[in-house]
C-alpha cells in the first residue's frame, strides 16, 4: 500500500512503526459553530483510511480532538453572552448528532484541550528548559522558530516565504515575528487557568501536540488533517513536538482538499458555508459520501447545484439493480473482481473516487446477470454490500431507498400520445429507418419530451 505523504512530497510504501499497529491522529473541530460539509468530509475520510487500514490487517487506535477553547469559541460567548466552556459543550454535543446520523463512527480515543491543560503546561515548561520557546513580562510565552532548523520543511517553505505566507501577530516582545504563541495571558472576561507564567490559555498549536503525546507517546504513524492545515498548524506541530523529543514526529502526513462551492472556496465571509444539518436534512448519509468520495481524497470538491441530487441518482439506479439481483435468491461464489478492484483503488493512496468509478462496471455485469437470470448475481450483490459498506455505501434496505426516492422524485404520468410516438420511433429503429427516427425524435422534442436510447427499449423524460 501506497499513501502520499506530504512531507516528502511524494507516494511511499506505508511502513508502521511498529509492526501490525498503527497510531494516527487527526486534527478535528475547533467548536465555534455548527458542523459544516468540510468538517464532515474531514471526518469521514480519517474514518475510511482507519477501516481500509483495519480491513487489511492493521490494528488502528486512531485519536480525534475537538479544540474547545479557542479566540473563535470566546468571540462567540461573548457574542451570545453564553459561558465559553457551555458554549463549546453544545456545540460538541450537536457536532457529534450530526456526525452520527451521516454514519461517521468515533475514533478510538476522542481528545478535548481544555481536559490536557496540565500536559500543556508541562510540554510548554519543557520547551522552555530546552531553549526552545520563552516568557514574556507579560505572561505570554513564545516558541521560538530560529531554534528549529528545520522550520518550514513541512510546507517546503523557508523563513522569508514563511514570513509572507502567515499573518503575522505583531507583538513587540516577540524575538522574531513568525515566532507563536505556546501559552496566551489572561484577558479579562476570558476563560484562564494557572501557569507558572501566570493566568492564561494554551495557543491552538500547543493543543494538538500535547494531546498527541498525551494518546500516543513521541511519534505516531499518520497525522491528517485539512490541507488548509499544512501551514502554520501542522508546521508549528513539527516544530514544537521535535524540539521537545528529538525525534521525527510523523512518519506520514496526509491532508485532505478543501470544499468550494461553484468555484468558490467555502468560507463565513463569502456566506457560502453548506451546514452538515442542512445537507442530511435533504439527502440520505450515502448520497452525501457517494457525492463527495467520488473525487480523490487530497483534490478539491466543488459543490454544484447538480452534485447531491446526481449522486442520489446513481445510488438509485444501483439500489434497483441490487434489488433484482437480492430477489433471485441465489448462491454460488461472487465475483472476485468486486473486492479486488477496490483494494486495488484503496492500496493507491485510499482512492476512493476510483473504487466508486469501478462500480458502473460492476453493477452493469450485475444487470446482464440478473436479466439472464444468472443467479451468481446474489452473492455478487452480497459481495458488493460486504465491499462497499467500508465506505459507507449500499447498507441500506434497497426497497426503502427506492422507495424514499420515489417518493421524493414521483414520476410524471407520461401522455399516452407521446408514448405512441415513442413506441413509433422505437419500430422506426428496429427497421433501421433512421430518417424517420430522427423526425420523430424531433416531434418528441417538440412535444417537450427526451427520449434516451436502451438495449431494449427507450426512456423519456420532460425537458
Amino acid at each position: 500500500m501506497k499513501i502520499y505523504n506530504t512531507l516528502t512530497g511524494k507516494k511511499q510504501e506505508f511502513l508502521p512503526l511498529e509492526q501490525g499497529k498503527v497510531k494516527m491522529y487527526a486534527c478535528g473541530i475547533t467548536v465555534s459553530g455548527e458542523a459544516h460539509i468540510g468538517h464532515a468530509y474531514q471526518a469521514l475520510i480519517y474514518d475510511i483510511i482507519r477501516k481500509y487500514l483495519e480491513k487489511i490487517g492493521y490494528d488502528v487506535t486512531y485519536a480525534r480532538n475537538y479544540t474547545d477553547v479557542d479566540d473563535k469559541i470566546i468571540a462567540k460567548s461573548n457574542q451570545t453572552g453564553i459561558p465559553a466552556d457551555v458554549y463549546a459543550k453544545e456545540m460538541i454535543k450537536n457536532i457529534d448528532e450530526q456526525m452520527a446520523r451521516l454514519k461517521v463512527d468515533d475514533p478510538s480515543v476522542w481528545l478535548k484541550a481544555t481536559e490536557s491543560i496540565e500536559d500543556i503546561i508541562a510540554f510548554v515548561s519543557t520547551l522552555i528548559e530546552k531553549g526552545h520557546a520563552y516568557p514574556t513580562e507579560k505572561g505570554d510565552v513564545y516558541f521560538s522558530v530560529e531554534s528549529f532548523p528545520s522550520y518550514g520543511k513541512l510546507s517546503h517553505r523557508n523563513l522569508e516565504d514563511a514570513m509572507n505566507g502567515v499573518r503575522v501577530d505583531n507583538d513587540e516582545m516577540k524575538k522574531n515575528p513568525l515566532d507563536f504563541a505556546l501559552w496566551k495571558s489572561a484577558k479579562e472576561g476570558e476563560p484562564s487557568w494557572t501557569s507558572p507564567w501566570g493566568e492564561g490559555r494554551p495557543g491552538w498549536h500547543i493543543e494538538c501536540s500535547t494531546m498527541n503525546k498525551k494518546a500516543f507517546g513521541e511519534q505516531i504513524d499518520i497525522h491528517g488533517g485539512g490541507r488548509d492545515l499544512i501551514f502554520p498548524h501542522h508546521e508549528n506541530e513539527i516544530a514544537q513536538t521535535e524540539a521537545l523529543t528529538g525525534k521525527q514526529f510523523a512518519n506520514f502526513w496526509i491532508h485532505n482538499g478543501l470544499i468550494k462551492v461553484n468555484g468558490q472556496k467555502m468560507s463565513k465571509s463569502l456566506g457560502n458555508s453548506l451546514f452538515l444539518k442542512d445537507l442530511l436534512d435533504a439527502y440520505s448519509a450515502e448520497t452525501i459520501k457517494f457525492a463527495l468520495l467520488q473525487t480523490n481524497y487530497r483534490g478539491d470538491i466543488n459543490v454544484t447545484d447538480n452534485l447531491f441530487p446526481d449522486a442520489e441518482k446513481h445510488l438509485y439506479d444501483f439500489y434497483k439493480i441490487l434489488k433484482s439481483a437480492e430477489q433471485l435468491n441465489g448462491d454460488g461464489v461472487a465475483d472476485e473482481i468486486i473486492d479486488s478492484s477496490f483494494n486495488k483503488a484503496m492500496d493507491d493512496d485510499f482512492n476512493t473516487a476510483l473504487a466508486i468509478s469501478n462500480l458502473y462496471g460492476i453493477f452493469k455485469t450485475l444487470k446482464a446477470k440478473v436479466n439472464a437470470g444468472d443467479k451468481t448475481a446474489t452473492a455478487d450483490a452480497k459481495q458488493i454490500r460486504k465491499t462497499y459498506s467500508l465506505i459507507g455505501l449500499f447498507n441500506e434496505d434497497a426497497d426503502k431507498f427506492i422507495t424514499d426516492y420515489e417518493k421524493k422524485h414521483p414520476v410524471e404520468e407520461i401522455p399516452e400520445q407521446v408514448k405512441a410516438v415513442a413506441d413509433e420511433r422505437f419500430e422506426a429503429r428496429k427497421n433501421k429507418d433512421w430518417a424517420k427516427s430522427d423526425e420523430l425524435r424531433d416531434k418528441l422534442a417538440q412535444m417537450g419530451y427526451l427520449v434516451k436510447d436502451a438495449k431494449d427499449g427507450y426512456e423519456l423524460s420532460k425537458k
